[in-house]
């Protein structure tokens, strides 16, 4: 396997992913604006730090304001890491890489992405905010669905694994980190809005109901880190991303330096309890966590993807 076609698959992956967990993370805010109480709101200046995206936001933005953020999050085409962005980059790398994916993948991918330039506008507006989003994180699941269950489960398929899992460990770890930074500006508030806002990030990771099944307690900001964290069942936590990654890994050759940045990333989910930390140290330790999957990447793109050309 070429090591830029393996490049081109884990970033079809990853941008497939960071598509969906961007309209999520939307979500998550657009949802507290209806469920919050009369009298309280959300910062949406929050989500431009947790996506570390704030000098990009600068440049083109006087203040951050909601369309502005959103605008910047889902369609601003000027920012890599936006909805519209991520789709594009992930179609370009399908159709270059067609022989590897099904067929079906390149009509799935591109038709979301004609979707969601068509209805950019939609994304935007408050009123069909949610249709948009839906529609997003929808055709995102239905590629992911299309890669599980019609890619045969060679090297292209744990590049798809390694790209998918990496960059929703990452993903989640932000949407976790809107709960804390929201409830550090609602220091104080009473028991219901802050189960409120545990709510909605548990909602915005599917994971609401499997959290109510496994956690058989009221929704609490220690047990919802705790579960997203550390639960080594639920798709979306953690926990589980990692041990994924470590299984991919294990199929491919050379993986040694990256397995070490797995298995440091495991050691830090075991040895750190979200219940014996204040709300200071959990934003820390997931700012932590963000960093060493960003090692993570850099040791998969040094071992298996061709460098970067010399500028002459």
């Amino acid at each position: 396997m070429l090591s830029r076609v393996a490049e081109r698959v884990y970033w079809t992956a990853r941008y497939l992913e960071r598509a969906e967990n961007t309209a999520r993370l939307v979500g998550v805010y657009a949802n507290l604006l209806l469920d919050l109480p009369r009298g309280h709101t959300v910062g949406w200046h929050t989500l431009i730090g947790i996506t570390g995206s704030e000098e990009a936001f600068a440049a083109s933005y006087a203040q951050a304001d909601e369309r502005s953020v959103v605008r910047f999050l889902l369609t601003d085409t000027a920012n890599p890491s936006s909805v519209l962005a991520a789709l594009a980059g992930a179609r370009e790398n399908v159709r270059t890489t067609r022989d590897l994916f099904p067929s079906e993948a390149w009509e799935a991918v591109n038709e979301l992405h004609i979707y969601a330039r068509e209805h950019a506008t939609g994304g935007v507006n408050r009123s069909q905010r949610h249709d948009y989003l839906t529609q997003v994180t929808v055709g995102c699941q239905r590629l992911s669905g299309l890669f599980a269950g019609t890619m045969s489960h060679d090297a292209a398929y744990d590049f798809v694994r390694l790209g998918r899992n990496l960059e929703r460990a990452d993903m989640t770890t932000r949407i976790l980190d809107v709960g804390v930074a929201t409830l550090q500006e609602h220091d104080g508030s009473s028991s219901a809005l802050l189960s409120t806002l545990w709510i909605n990030v548990l909602r915005s990771l599917s994971a609401y109901q499997m959290y109510r099944r496994h956690v058989r307690a009221a929704v609490n900001g220690l047990d919802v880190a705790t579960f997203l964290l550390r639960d080594a069942q639920f798709p979306r936590a953690v926990r589980y991303c990692v041990d994924e990654l470590a299984a991919a890994l294990g199929r491919l050759p050379r993986a040694e330096a990256a397995l070490t940045a797995v298995a440091r990333i495991s050691r830090m989910l075991t040895e750190t309890d979200p219940k014996a930390i204040d709300r200071a140290e959990l934003h820390g330790f997931l700012d932590d966590l963000q960093l060493e999957l960003g090692h993570l990447h850099g040791a998969i793109a040094s071992t298996w993807f061709p460098a970067p050309a010399e500028a002459a």
